[in-house]
């Protein structure tokens, strides 16, 4: 099986990954609901870690950077519905349900959602869709399991009205809090801008102010810095933590970290 299968293309995942962890970091562009069919999901943002076991269901906050753990238990794989609640869709069911909004959303970016009867049953319900992703009632029924399941998140939490529903522009946030906070995501310049409602051309002109040099040369350096003080004051190996820190690989950050301190990093440990 692939990972993720596309039940429903770029709505509705069913992602499964047998028997071994993974690690990874994930851009959320669209509002997500992610159900825990089996193993344990962690997501830690540069705000909060959040965690989720089998039977759970978390909201995701549309426009967020997370580092993603996806592991399986003991006995069994790990796998997790994942909808993807589109703008355009939650646009269309809030016309139909003349569901309007006066202010922007302020709450907790990441909600676990309490369980009740009928959550338990859309829960058990959608998982038929998985086994059997080619089969034509699939593609017939899976919006209406979208919009179902944003009908229950709406009855279960009221609140989320504001949530999903608000469809206000990314305001220009702090952008150096925000890059302090989030420069070891290993994600584009471009989705750098996105997240602190600039443009592309926007966002390169603020970083210059802000930090007197472009973007990828100072994530660069502010990557390195933390290695070399992860490495040297906290004797963490670098095969621990090059990940964390948005390298692509052992050997790129290596050879970095020589070029940029004339030392290998395995050189500092000692």
């Amino acid at each position: 099986m692939q990972n993720p299968t596309e039940i429903l293309p770029g709505v509705i995942f069913y992602s499964y990954l047998s028997k071994q962890r993974k690690d990874k970091v994930g851009f959320f562009e669209h509002s997500t609901l992610v159900l825990q069919v089996s193993g344990h999901f962690m997501m830690e943002t540069a705000s909060e870690k959040i965690s989720m076991k089998q039977g759970q269901m978390l909201l995701i906050r549309k426009n967020q950077l997370g580092e993603l753990t996806k592991m399986p238990l003991e006995g069994e794989d790990y796998q997790t519905l994942v909808i993807s609640l589109k703008e355009d869709l939650l646009r269309q069911f809030a016309l139909e349900e003349k569901i309007e909004i006066e202010k922007k959303y302020a709450g907790p970016p990441n909600i676990l959602i309490p369980q009740n009867d009928f959550l338990k049953g859309f829960f058990q319900s959608a998982i038929p869709y998985t086994r059997y992703p080619e089969e034509k009632i699939t593609r017939d029924l899976g919006m209406l399991k979208v919009r179902e399941a944003v009908h229950l998140l709406l009855y279960t939490m009221p609140d989320l009205k504001e949530f999903l529903f608000d469809f206000s522009e990314p305001y220009k946030i702090d952008l150096e809090k925000f890059m302090l906070s989030n420069f070891h995501f290993n994600v584009p310049v471009e989705k750098f801008a996105q997240l602190t409602g600039r443009s592309l051309a926007g966002f390169k002109r603020d970083f210059q102010k802000v930090f007197g040099m472009a973007p990828r040369h100072w994530l660069q350096e502010r990557r390195l810095a933390e290695a070399r003080h992860l490495i040297e004051d906290r004797q963490k190996k670098p095969s621990a933590i090059y990940l964390e820190l948005g390298f692509e690989s052992l050997s790129h950050f290596s050879h970095s970290f020589k070029k940029k301190f004339g030392k290998a990093p395995t050189e500092w440990l000692y």
